[in-house]
């Protein structure tokens, strides 16, 4: 596992103030801070909870996605786009990569940009993933804060 969150300056509280990212031994947390009592979350359990989000998004689209995939890439060849879909039909493998990796700084920057937010109560539960364009959320909030 990473040092840091995996969606480290992404996820915020209720009241729309980011939360910090820390350690609870060797083990990377979210803090909440709850009227000044940090709260401490194991930051898998937030973690997950966003990547099982991603996963329903993901879910009955990988053809279309490895089409937009491949084509993104320059690489529309029929091995290429069978490649990219298998990758996404097997998501959970990928996701339990990113656990080792991590999600590199200008991904989650892009991500910020792109209106990509998820918000928690000071439990830790996941309330909302907001995923700009095309989300068929409030709009209004595409990551111009």
């Amino acid at each position: 596992m990473t040092g840091q969150p995996l969606f480290a300056g992404l996820v915020f509280d209720e009241y729309d103030q980011p939360l910090e990212s820390g350690q609870i031994g060797e083990e990377p947390a979210y803090i909440i801070n709850d009227a000044g009592f940090k709260r401490h979350i194991p930051s898998v359990q937030i973690d997950r909870e966003i990547l099982n989000e991603l996963k329903k998004l993901i879910q009955g689209n990988e053809g279309f996605l490895s089409e937009q995939a491949a084509k993104m890439m320059g690489t529309e060849d029929l091995f290429s786009r069978a490649l990219i879909e298998n990758q996404l039909k097997h998501i959970d493998q990928q996701f339990e990569q990113l656990f080792g990796l991590g999600i590199p700084e200008e991904m989650r920057s892009y991500l910020g940009m792109s209106g990509f937010k998820v918000i928690v109560n000071y439990h830790g539960e996941v309330l909302e993933v907001r995923h700009g364009g095309g989300s068929g959320d409030e709009g209004g909030d595409e990551g111009l804060d």
